[in-house]
């Protein structure tokens, strides 16, 4: 499935969200690392690591680890800050952790940042 306003797949924003995520506990990402991560093969993961170099998403550094680039940040922050919402939120209406998590993964891909951003602001005037 494809969001419209990012253009990006929820494959490719789970990859980017991952290294990421994976930046902010490990000095350097590496494939393996995102492929532990996610639970997906290292050959899975070595491909779609070439993919996001060719559209500029990631660079490989001379010791091969992943770093995100200006445009893949901005859309893994995106995708991370959708998460993160959206998993409290669910868990703040008495859904349980894991099944929360689990939701918000999904809704994350699949909601424009326009109607995040609404959703978003809804909820907040709502808690004051």
């Amino acid at each position: 499935m494809m969001k419209q306003d990012t253009g990006l797949s929820e494959s490719i924003e789970d990859y980017l969200e991952s290294i990421l995520v994976l930046s902010t506990q490990l000095k350097n990402v590496r494939s393996v690392d995102v492929a532990s991560y996610l639970g997906y093969s290292k050959p899975s993961v070595s491909h779609a690591v070439k993919l996001l170099v060719e559209d500029g998403l990631v660079e490989l550094s001379p010791n091969k680890y992943l770093l995100l680039t200006e445009e893949g940040k901005k859309a893994a922050e995106e995708t991370y800050q959708r998460h993160v919402f959206f998993s409290d939120m669910l868990e703040a209406i008495g859904v349980p952790k894991d099944i929360a998590a689990e939701d918000a993964c999904r809704i994350e891909h699949v909601i424009s940042q326009e109607t995040f951003e609404a959703i978003r602001r809804y909820y907040e005037s709502r808690q004051k």
